[in-house]
């Protein structure tokens, strides 16, 4: 099994059971069962903590920061080149910031990115973008 990129969007999804969680389990339960890690870029993870706090209040964020670092998720720091990376696809595409930090994350490590947010198709070209 090769690694993946998830962005906010797909792990979102998978915590609050949305469209495109079971596509989300299934790769999660994939990578574990390899004992392989699945990449999500810092500026995702603080997308993932603020939405959480918004969705179901500050006092949830432990539990649900207790799962998540359960399971086969490396959480990447955005340095300089991936914000250089970042930053140059911000600068040609309509994407959020944070967005841009996966897609260069994807790209950077030849990696196919989890994630059901439409703004991803403006990289399709550059990343290969898996539809949850």
């Amino acid at each position: 099994m090769k690694s993946s990129v998830l962005d906010s969007y797909a792990v979102l999804a998978f915590l609050f059971q949305e469209k495109g969680s079971e596509k989300v389990a299934e790769l999660l339960e994939k990578a574990a069962e390899a004992d392989k890690a699945l990449f999500m870029v810092a500026p995702n993870w603080a997308e993932v903590r603020y939405m959480v706090e918004r969705k179901v209040g500050a006092g949830k964020w432990a539990e649900v920061r207790h799962k998540l670092l359960g399971l086969p998720i490396e959480i990447v720091p955005a340095d300089q080149g991936l914000a250089e990376m970042a930053g140059e696809i911000k600068a040609s595409n309509k994407m959020s910031l944070a967005d841009c930090f996966a897609a260069a994350l994807a790209k950077q490590k030849k990696l196919e990115i989890y994630t059901g947010d439409p703004e991803f198709k403006a990289v399709e070209k550059e990343v290969k973008v898996v539809w949850i």
